[in-house]
């Protein structure tokens, strides 16, 4: 039977283990190895000891700080910008960047760690020699971790629906053994144990930092128990089948005589959304925590585990894809050893593995964004550092949109929400940084970072290098968001709720404007965290007028308010504006190389390979420049990309394979794919790949795993959708020889709410199903190798537009 539809009329995939699971055969010594598991609030990362078991946990909402919505750090910053102005039309850039300094203000807080449980073997004895027969293994679809080392099994998982992390482990003979359960934590906390029948706790109360600054910055970590996120951790030992727990010294537990047990974690903070003081009106973060323990300790592991399993399957099987088979002699390697392999050998194939990290970039998604207002972080869910790099915050200028790339195509829909909230909680922050920063009186904006509180002005304490300091298009990019997830589900509640927050980053930006030479254009400006160098004068500096960057972002921007307004029937005198604003933006220009313009002056950045290429906003994840109609700049991206070449850090990485992907440069795509799977040692420096598979930018980032996963699937499919004209879908755009000979995918979205299940056989379309997922009856056109289809669909109605008659007999009686 042909596989596609083997997959469409089985609840189960068919795709092989190789391709589903994390498998090692030593324990973990380095975060870069460690097994991440999470609920979208609660994360673990599982280390697989032998005699010690090290588990860190975080809680993504345990931050430092308090809320900021209205402060103002830099009074009156706005009034710089006239001797900003001023040394930019006299060209004299030096002055102007030292200038520039003047408007910023303060960084943003830390993300923190909440605490590592560790599980001490106390009998039998263990050797600290990794055993024969040692398994540390992480099952995607059912989102579990299982680590078996000598004579104990253990199992790992982080329940949405229990709130709640459960670890069990059990003796795999008949001999019993005995555990110390202990917690620390960086935090300031304090610990107490209890003793029930059949049960003990050991409870941790703490709280973070009410300020803190980068360790980039002067490490400020300021504590009060009067102030910040408070917490409490709950850990509960439940011996099953015999033995006994007890507490010992007040601040450990002893689980003696086991033939099984059963731990369970909960957590909770006082975090009460940004506006509000975490401990004059937090959440009852104590009572939180008990309920949550108490009603998960009623139930039982294989009660837990199913209701776990059943939850998270239903978003992570949405989607299956297979690009081949490999080797069996690779594919039995443990994971590391396959990415170490695959990256030395550019010529070997390992499709299992590819599809490994496609699916592993959905299973991280899934585990660390499903808390509301709460997006992923820069490392999603999962820190160990109490001043970690870049303090592990949303960084706006590419890193906190391009985790959320994956989202609506990956049909994870659901995911997006977190971030989409997010960004409409910025505006009345933004609305305060406009005025008093950029002295624009309509309209909100967004800086280069902000975190859990909703911080937007330029950070700096004005001696932050503008290169990075001082971008302000954030909330011009994050908006994007809102018009991006409407067009994939159509869904005019949300568009009509989202619709004033997309306005307004569109107002700021038509207020920030300024003319030159007939054209709009913006001054001050930076290109995100790059520098140019002026051949004729030898300066290498920040501030200038006329980026592309900004002029990609906000021409994106206003397209899409304008297409929201015209989608919702309002604002007609508005959209009329905005028309006016797009026919006067600054064009792009070609530069002397061929290369599409950063700089409005044809210059070179200091750095010609630098990981920023923020200029190419409009080719992806914008939608203004393409192949088909705007090939001249088309032609100019594919020229800067050539001379950026493939390798860069991870999450830049990931950009370019969806950039070459839309350039339908399948094998510049595949290869840029393959440099990110580059391998990278725990520690090592250089863009790639981990051997857990998480993203080192390094050192990890997560936006790198969503970027290339993002990727491989705009080399499958690329659709587009605009108001009063009929969605279209590009199947196999970039598609490499690599996966040519054959492969299928199944459960893929496109935008204009619809859903897509293909195959292909040497490199040809083979079968098709689309699906609707439109709130209404609605049309597709189609385009694949020169077939074109167009399809009429109700809500919920399938057809197979391509397939041999006896695929098409036993598809027709399939029920979705």
């Amino acid at each position: 039977m042909n596989k596609l539809i083997f997959t469409l009329l089985c609840s189960m995939s068919v795709l092989p283990l190789a391709a589903q699971t994390l498998h090692y055969v030593q324990p973990a010594q380095h975060f870069e190895e460690a097994l991440v598991i999470g609920n979208g609030t609660m994360g673990a990362a599982v280390y697989g000891g032998i005699g010690e078991e090290k588990i860190s946990l975080n809680d993504l909402t345990l931050w430092t700080g308090e809320p900021c919505a209205d402060k103002v750090y830099s009074p009156d910053a706005w009034k710089h910008l006239d001797e900003v102005r001023r040394y930019l039309d006299q060209e004299d850039y030096a002055s102007a960047d030292r200038a520039y300094r003047a408007i910023q203000g303060e960084y943003t807080q830390n993300y923190q760690p909440l605490g590592q449980l560790l599980l001490t073997q106390l009998a039998p004895v263990a050797s600290d020699t990794v055993p024969a027969d040692y398994s540390r293994v992480l099952d995607l679809p059912s989102a579990t971790a299982t680590v078996t080392a000598g004579d104990i099994e253990r199992t790992y998982f982080v329940s949405a629906p229990d709130s709640v992390l459960v670890i069990r482990l059990r003796a795999i003979g008949q001999e019993k053994f005995a555990q110390r359960i202990a917690f620390s934590s960086l935090q300031a906390v304090q610990t107490a144990c209890y003793a029930d029948s059949g049960h003990a706790d050991l409870v941790a109360t703490g709280y973070t930092a009410y300020a803190s600054s980068p360790n980039y910055a002067d490490k400020a970590y300021l504590t009060d128990p009067r102030r910040g996120i408070h917490f409490r951790t709950i850990v509960r030992a439940i011996p099953v089948g015999g033995g006994k727990v007890r507490q010992a010294y007040g601040q450990c537990l002893i689980a003696e005589n086991c033939q099984e047990l059963f731990i369970i974690v909960a957590n909770a903070t006082s975090f009460n959304g940004p506006l509000r003081d975490p401990v004059r009106e937090g959440r009852d973060y104590q009572s939180d925590a008990a309920r949550r323990i108490d009603r998960a300790s009623a139930k039982t592991f294989a009660q837990l585990h199913e209701t776990h399993v059943a939850d998270f399957g239903r978003f992570f099987n949405r989607v299956t894809l297979d690009l081949g088979t490999t080797d069996s002699a690779i594919a039995q390697l443990p994971t590391d050893q396959q990415l170490r392999l695959y990256s030395q050998n550019g010529l070997m194939s390992n499709p299992d593995l590819e599809e490994l990290y496609f699916q592993f970039g959905r299973y991280l998604l899934i585990s660390c964004s499903r808390t509301q207002g709460v997006p992923a972080n820069l490392q999603g869910l999962w820190n160990e550092h109490l001043l970690p790099p870049w303090s592990c915050n949303y960084t706006t200028n590419i890193n906190l949109e391009e985790n959320y790339w994956p989202a609506e195509v990956a049909n994870l829909s659901e995911m997006h929400r977190p971030m989409l909230d997010f960004v409409q909680s910025l505006p009345p922050s933004g609305e305060v940084t406009a005025r008093n920063y950029y002295g624009v009186q309509r309209g909100w904006c967004l800086g280069h970072n902000t975190d859990i509180w909703g911080l937007t002005n330029p950070v700096g304490r004005r001696g932050g290098d503008p290169c990075w300091a001082s971008w302000n298009m954030g909330g011009a990019w994050v908006s994007t968001h809102l018009w991006e997830h409407y067009q994939f589900t159509l869904d005019k509640t949300f568009l009509r709720e989202a619709y004033p927050t997309l306005r307004g980053a569109a107002d700021f930006c038509l207020g920030w404007m300024v003319e030159k030479d007939g054209y709009l254009l913006t001054s001050p400006c930076t290109s995100p965290e790059n520098r140019y160098a002026i051949p004729e004068s030898g300066v290498r500096g920040a501030t200038f007028y006329g980026g592309f960057a900004d002029l990609a972002m906000i021409r994106e921007c206003l397209l899409d308010t304008r297409s929201a307004a015209m989608e919702l029937g309002i604002d007609r005198d508005y959209c009329d504006t905005l028309s006016q604003a797009i026919d006067r933006l600054l064009p792009y220009r070609i530069g002397q190389r061929g290369n599409l313009q950063e700089f409005f002056h044809d210059w070179e950045g200091e750095d010609p390979q630098h990981r920023h290429q923020s200029h190419l906003f409009g080719l992806y994840p914008g939608h203004h420049i393409t192949v088909s109609g705007t090939p001249e700049l088309a032609k100019a991206c594919a020229r800067s990309l050539e001379i950026k070449g493939p390798k860069s850090t991870g999450w830049s990485t990931g950009w370019r394979v969806n950039l070459q992907a839309r350039l339908h440069n399948g094998e510049m795509a595949y290869r840029t794919l393959r440099t990110l799977l580059t391998y990278v040692a725990p520690n090592g420096k250089g863009g790639g790949t981990y051997p857990n598979l998480l993203d080192a930018h390094a050192p990890f980032q997560i936006d790198g795993n969503f970027g290339g996963c993002a990727g491989m699937m705009e080399m499958l499919v690329q659709s587009a959708y605009a108001p009063s004209s009929t969605p279209t879908a590009e199947l196999l755009p970039a598609l490499p020889r690599a996966w040519s000979e054959s492969g299928h995918v199944r459960g893929l979205r496109l935008r204009g709410g619809f859903e897509v299940d293909f195959s292909w056989i040497n490199g040809q379309l083979d079968e098709l199903i689309i699906t609707s997922r439109r709130p209404d009856k609605g049309t597709l056109k189609i385009e694949c190798g020169g077939k074109k289809w167009s399809v009429t669909l109700k809500p919920g109605e399938w057809k197979m537009l391509e397939g041999s008659p006896e695929i098409m007999k036993l598809v027709n009686k399939r029920v979705r």
